[in-house]
């Protein structure tokens, strides 16, 4: 089992909305790096949801529920989709300004490429981001 993180615009599709879909496609992603971690992802694995703008922090956590697949909206076998399921929202959102501040999380992607959308979740920080979580 692996563990991603996957950035979304709250405004635009927010962790609430998966939560009250309950199981939604997870699609939009256009960066061939992020596009690999979302190949790489399979049934089981786990995700944190991170909401970008003005909120910048890990709100909720959820499940990849389905093999990846073209992205029946983008017309193009290269865009890459999976479904993703909620789990539970957070007890409290993690920051990026308390993440940036713990040295732990100097060399995460998340603090280095910070347009990268889909990202691995070494399981050490993983454990860290839901003891800050409380």
């Amino acid at each position: 089992m692996a563990r991603w993180l996957v950035k979304t615009e709250p405004e635009e599709y927010s962790f609430y909305d998966l939560q009250r879909e309950g199981r939604d496609r997870w699609d939009g992603v256009r960066n061939f790096a992020a596009l690999k971690h979302l190949r790489a992802m399979r049934p089981g694995d786990e995700v944190m949801v991170y909401h970008t703008g003005n909120v910048k922090a890990i709100v909720g956590l959820a499940r990849v529920v389905s093999e990846p697949y073209p992205d029946p909206e983008a017309g193009d076998p290269r865009w890459i989709a999976v479904d993703l399921e909620a789990v539970r929202p957070l007890p409290n959102p993690v920051t990026l300004a308390a993440i940036k501040a713990d040295p732990a999380f100097a060399s995460w992607e998340l603090v280095r490429i910070s347009r990268l959308s889909v990202m691995p979740v070494p399981d050490p920080l993983w454990d860290r981001i839901l003891e800050m979580s409380g």
